[in-house]
């Protein structure tokens, strides 16, 4: 894992909770997954088909 072992994920926690505090942590994780849940799925849905006629549309129902 890029070469990153138990002591530097230490180190590299620490320096976090001090950039950020304890409390930030947890809202920051919490929106983070909220992110990732919507982004998995949104894959998985299949794309909405958007069906309101376009103003050509409109056009072309006069002229018929």
């Amino acid at each position: 894992m890029f070469g990153l072992g138990f002591p530097e994920l230490i180190v590299i926690l620490i320096i976090v909770i001090l950039i950020f505090g304890a409390g930030r942590i947890s809202e920051i994780g919490g929106a983070l997954g909220k992110g990732i849940k919507s982004f998995k799925k949104s894959i998985k849905e299949p794309d909405e088909i958007d069906v309101t006629p376009t103003k050509n549309d409109k056009d072309k129902e006069k002229t018929v």
